[in-house]
This record gives structure tokens, sequence and C-alpha cells, in this order.
């Protein structure tokens, strides 16, 4: 009798540290048809969302930033910070669907509170599989 492990073998998984490579490797850009790469294969499209809210504290300052003028350092790392998110969980999603790169991303911000404390940041574009030309 044969051995039976071995026609019975499942493809090795990847390591979480090899996963979070390949991720980060993935290539975002918002040209639709970069010139210097060769899309072989249009997966799908892919989001991502990040809802995030300002603090009551960051919201106090912003609104006096507002009437006074001035740029509010805590608003803007708070959407640094989601822009951030966004773009890895769309790099996630890419990779979850064997694409290498994301062209045409775009980015939406919705006010979802009146007050404008909670903001959802909407990332989106076409899933590819590509070569570097």
């Amino acid at each position: 009798m044969g051995d039976k492990s071995s026609a019975n073998a499942q493809p090795r998984k990847a390591s979480k540290l090899e996963r979070d490579a390949a991720i980060d490797a993935i290539i975002l850009t918002t040209e639709t048809y970069p010139q210097d790469i060769r899309i072989l294969e249009r997966v799908e499209i892919v989001t991502a969302e990040c809802a995030f809210g300002m603090n009551i504290f960051k919201d106090l300052f912003a609104g006096v930033r507002d009437i006074v003028g001035g740029r509010s350092e805590a608003v803007q790392k708070t959407m640094r910070d989601a822009r951030r998110t966004a773009l890895y969980e769309l790099k996630k999603e890419a990779h979850e669907v064997g694409a290498n790169a994301v062209i045409g991303v775009d980015l939406d911000y919705v006010e979802l509170s009146a007050a404008g404390s909670m903001v959802m940041l909407v990332a989106s574009g076409t899933a590819v599989k590509i070569e570097h030309t």
C-alpha cells in the first residue's frame, strides 16, 4: 500500500507575517491604466469602509478653530488615520480575491451625523492582477 499522506496533503497556509507582507506589497493607484504596468486580469471591484468619530474635545476645539481660523491637528490626524486604515483594508480585500494591485482608487467621505461627529470613509477601486513592464 502506498503512502496516502502525500496524496491528501493540503497546501501550506501562509503565516500571518507572509500574509501581511503580501498585503503590503499590493499596489494602489488612482490611475485607471498606469503606463508602467500591464493588466493581466480585472478581478472585481473592491471596497473598504472606515467609520470614525471625533470625540467631544476634538469637536469642541475644531469648532473654535472654525471661528478663529486655523487647522485642527487632532481632526487631521483622525482623518489621516482613517485614510490609512481604509486603504489597508482595501489592500486586504484585493489580496483575498487574488489580486496584486488596485487601480482607479477613489476615496469618498460621508458625514453620518448632523453634528459631523461621525464620518465614514469609503475607499473603492478595481482589483487586478498585473505585471510590471
